[in-house]
């Protein structure tokens, strides 16, 4: 093998399919990437790909190929040394004896030894999917970003771990829910799909790929495979498969209230800074507690917000802000981190608050998008 490439797309790909390198195995192969050539009618490109055996990734960086040829070199070793490069051409050529990679790029040289290629697990490929969508790169980062969050990492439960996707004509709606909150966005696909269908995702997997994708409206291809046990992903340059978790994910709809009897608008960056002020003295609290209570407006006098938190060894905090009130006066206590999550994830200039009573669930959304609901079950005070 003999394969020259610019040092800054190539320390680009090395980073991108590190995310899938696996970081906690037996296997000394899964710590390595794996490097072949092919061969394009402009050329050629290069073959960088990595798996962890849950997800794997592969990348494209364009390349001059002189000889053909692949290896596995170690993951943290390759990237380390090609990101301390100049931004200059890197050459690279392999000893098929010693199964030594040379890397050179100006003065810089080293010889990296390697695993045969043969012995890389072979990475899924979805030839004839049962199921297939496409997406907006930026329309799929802002719906993983508003709902991956709120999945579960209890691994005895694995449907909660996973983003639940369901296509339905040119919409995909995503859920997550951790027994405690419950996260739904809706969104738009670029055309409409040929069969509905649903799968569950895992969520940290989703995660990963929301921050290797661009951040435009390139297109993601997403392919199923006809036994529903893995998705592959198609972006720019960049082939991302991930496997799927079986089960039923939870009717969700049901929790979701269906009224409330105080509806509150409030600026987002206004009440997001308050809940982490007030989240310094609720980490002591003993179940991070934030307590709301919610007042309506008299005559010319706005409506307020008072969020509070006391932990008996440090001490209290209050704090007090405007908002429009509707319906009647009302009290509640959330976990601190939950309402973080979700005010952070929120990209409106104002969130509506939708409350019934203390006991029941509290309903955050964006106000002027009917596109994503939060759910955030409450925290009982009894005894405090």
């Amino acid at each position: 093998m003999k394969v020259s490439c610019l040092q800054e797309q190539l320390s680009k790909g090395l980073s991108v399919v590190g995310r899938a390198v696996s970081t906690k195995t037996t296997l000394p192969v899964l710590n390595h990437i794996l490097i072949a050539t092919e061969t394009t009618d402009d050329g050629g490109r290069l073959k960088l790909a990595a798996t962890n055996l849950e997800i794997s990734i592969t990348y494209w960086v364009s390349a001059r190929v002189d000889e053909p040829g692949e290896i596995t070199i170690p993951a943290r070793l390759l990237s380390d040394f090609v990101s301390s490069l100049g931004n200059e051409q890197v050459h690279m050529s392999l000893d098929e004896q010693t199964l030594s990679l040379n890397v050179r790029s100006a003065r810089y040289e080293a010889n990296i030894k390697g695993i045969p290629a043969e012995d890389f697990p072979t990475l899924p490929n979805v030839t004839n999917p049962g199921n297939s969508a496409e997406i907006a790169s930026n329309v799929f980062r802002e719906a993983v970003s508003q709902v991956a969050f709120a999945a579960s990492t209890d691994e005895t439960r694995p449907v909660l771990t996973g983003l639940y996707a369901s296509f339905n004509g040119d919409k995909v709606t995503m859920a997550a829910a951790d027994s405690f909150r419950l996260a739904v966005k809706e969104a738009s696909l670029l055309s409409s799909v040929s069969n509905n269908f649903s799968i569950i995702l895992p969520a940290r997997a989703m995660l990963e790929l929301s921050r290797i994708v661009s951040d435009d409206d390139s297109p993601i291809e997403i392919s199923v495979t006809a036994n529903r046990s893995q998705a592959l992903f198609k972006a720019q340059g960049i082939d991302f498969t991930s496997s799927l978790i079986e089960g039923s994910f939870p009717n969700f709809q049901h929790i979701i209230p269906k009224r409330f009897d105080t509806r509150t608008l409030i600026s987002t960056a206004d009440l997001l800074k308050a809940v982490k002020v007030s989240s310094l003295f609720a980490r002591d609290s003993g179940g991070n507690i934030i307590r709301m209570a919610v007042t309506p407006g008299e005559d010319i006098t706005p409506g307020s917000v008072m969020l509070t938190a006391n932990a008996a060894e440090v001490g209290d905090n209050r704090n007090e802000l405007e908002a429009t009130v509707e319906g009647q006066p009302a009290q509640i206590a959330f976990n601190a981190k939950y309402l973080t999550d979700v005010l952070g994830a929120i990209n409106t200039a104002q969130v509506a608050i939708e409350l019934q009573s203390p006991s029941n669930p509290g309903v955050i959304k964006p106000v002027g998008k009917e596109d994503y609901t939060h759910v955030i079950m409450p925290m009982h005070l009894a005894n405090r």
